[in-house]
């Protein structure tokens, strides 16, 4: 899954994140062929959603820092998967995204944590994004076990300079999230509903 280095500014957060948001529009229209409704539902969620967050922050950064660099891929974080279908597609998207949206949970709370926000529009922005990808990550995971009886937590890329929110069972893999403190008031960020509440269903398809 690789590496981000550390968000050390509004500028880096932003230019940081609208490559990463491009991975997973890409990956996302990949699902518009799975034989599953919900994953085809999920992938135009996704395209949706991000595609209006990535204008979203490329209007910030030409509002705010037309001085400096475009946003740039430093490496893809998502793996090809046009040459996949059915069960193969559905279960590499759910192994690859899982993590890519940690990715952008503990990008967005070290921005929030650090107070590296300069406008509250972005402030508000990496908010949203953490919450709505803790939730798609939550989905996600239920489909893992729903229709592939994976119980483990795919691995979560490593970021320095973060440590686990408390209350976050299954998201701690030693030191990948090392540093990371909750940002102030932060609720509870337990996916729900909780996996060993659940039972597996047959897959349909």
């Amino acid at each position: 899954m690789g590496q981000m280095h550390r968000v050390t500014s509004e500028y880096d957060y932003l230019s940081q994140m609208v490559p990463h948001h491009q991975d997973a529009i890409a990956a996302a229209r990949q699902l518009q062929r799975s034989s599953r409704p919900e994953m085809r539902q999920l992938g135009q969620s996704i395209v949706t959603t991000q595609t209006a967050e990535v204008a979203r922050m490329k209007g910030w950064l030409r509002q705010w820092y037309p001085q400096s660099p475009a946003p740039s891929p430093s490496g893809t974080t998502m793996p090809d998967l046009s040459g996949l279908s059915g069960n193969q597609l559905d279960k590499a998207f759910l192994q690859h995204m899982i993590p890519h949206h940690m990715m952008a949970i503990m990008m967005s709370q070290q921005l929030l944590v650090h107070g590296e926000a300069l406008h509250p529009q972005v402030a508000d922005f990496a908010r949203k994004v953490r919450d709505d990808q803790r939730a798609e990550v939550a989905t996600m995971r239920r489909y893992l076990v729903q229709w592939f009886g994976e119980q483990s937590m795919p691995c979560i890329p490593h970021m320095p300079g973060m440590t686990p929110e408390p209350q976050m069972p299954d998201m701690t893999p030693g030191p990948h999230m090392s540093d990371m403190t909750p940002e102030p008031h932060m609720t509870d960020m337990t996916p729900e509903p909780h996996l060993s509440d659940m039972t597996p269903t047959t897959d349909t398809s």
